[in-house]
């Protein structure tokens, strides 16, 4: 058996009527709210649909994450709704250790469930020096870092639908 799934780059990813969650932190708005352009106009480009929740940072995306994996939400035995994820966030490094415990920790946990629970995530927490950065990679529309997730949650949500056609 050869699985092969759609390329996860800038060109296309589909996953036919995927539907996602979305949880965003909006701890710096800005930068969210062009992080979810990108994500809603990659999403619109595949023909997927989503719903979106908000935390109030980092830190709480792997937990809102966790919350709606142990609802079973993503379990479609269990009626869950959800084909994959897209979490979209900024940390920005401050004059403390403080950032490298937000960066770590969010991404660590997040992929600990993923990864457990083989659930497609498209991760976009982007990890800067600056807002300037933040905002580089944030703004582009659907070439933005929020676009990049959600390609990339397609792309995983096609080879899980592969692997499990082919059983």
């Amino acid at each position: 058996m050869r699985v092969k799934p759609k390329s996860a780059g800038k060109a296309r990813a589909k996953a036919t009527a995927a539907h996602l969650l979305i949880i965003e932190s909006r701890y710096y708005d800005s930068v969210g709210e062009e992080l979810l352009k990108g994500a809603l106009a990659a999403l619109s480009q595949a023909g997927a649909t989503h719903e979106r929740i908000e935390v109030p940072g980092a830190l709480e995306i792997p937990q809102a994450f966790k919350i709606a994996v142990e609802a079973g939400q993503f379990d479609k035995r269990k009626q869950g709704k959800f084909d994959g994820a897209i979490v979209l966030g900024c940390v920005i490094r401050g004059e403390t250790s403080h950032y490298d415990i937000v960066c770590n920790n969010a991404n660590h946990w997040l992929m600990q469930t993923a990864i457990k629970h083989a659930i497609p995530v498209g991760n976009a927490i982007l990890t800067v020096d600056t807002e300037k950065q933040a905002m580089a990679r944030a703004e582009g529309g659907s070439e933005g870092k929020g676009g990049d997730a959600v390609r990339a949650s397609l792309a995983l949500v096609e080879l899980s639908r592969a692997f499990a056609s082919a059983k």
